[in-house]
């Protein structure tokens, strides 16, 4: 079994990712939360894999608790596995234009996993060609926030880091 190492990578990337499920805990727009940002982020920094899934998950777990599940739950919890692994992308290259197409794929990705989800619960759509589209349109309104959030929220995330990385070059040293 592997060791987890507690250095202050680890603790700076981690303390981040909670302070994001923190934030979902606030009031704010529909979907308008860094978890898409958590996701990426971890995927993006942490070395061990294992952990750039734990962390995002323990985090929206904890704060799911507070907050109750719901019927598509797992279709977002999907969701947010498949972002931590388009962070993994961005392991060796992070760029601002990676970033930025990582961030906005990862949107598109939760809108229409969730949104697909949400439709094949049947609880207000029809079982039907007709009733996903529906599903889907009703939803546009919805994803500007998504958008805008996982962006802004992305931009805070790998932003911070980097800036906390050129003020404490110990942080460039070290893996989380």
């Amino acid at each position: 079994m592997n060791k987890i190492n507690i250095n202050a990578g680890f603790l700076t990337i981690t303390g981040m990712i909670i302070a994001g499920a923190a934030l979902r805990l606030i009031p704010h727009y529909p979907n308008f939360t860094p978890i898409t940002a958590m996701a990426l982020f971890g995927g993006a920094y942490f070395t061990n894999k294992k952990l750039a899934f734990i962390v995002p998950f323990a985090a929206m777990l904890l704060s799911d608790l507070v907050l109750g599940y719901h019927s598509t739950f797992l279709a977002v919890y999907i969701s947010f596995a498949l972002i931590v692994a388009i962070g993994f992308s961005l392991r060796k290259k992070r760029t601002v234009s990676n970033i930025l197409v990582a961030s906005v794929s990862s949107s598109v990705l939760f809108f229409v996993i969730t949104n697909f989800a949400f439709w094949y619960t049947g609880a207000l759509y029809p079982m039907s060609l007709t009733g996903l589209g529906a599903c889907f349109i009703a939803a546009i309104p919805f994803f500007q926030y998504t958008l805008i959030g996982d962006l802004v929220y992305t931009g805070l995330f790998f932003g911070a880091f980097e800036y906390a990385k050129y003020k404490l070059p110990v942080l460039e040293k070290v893996k989380a």
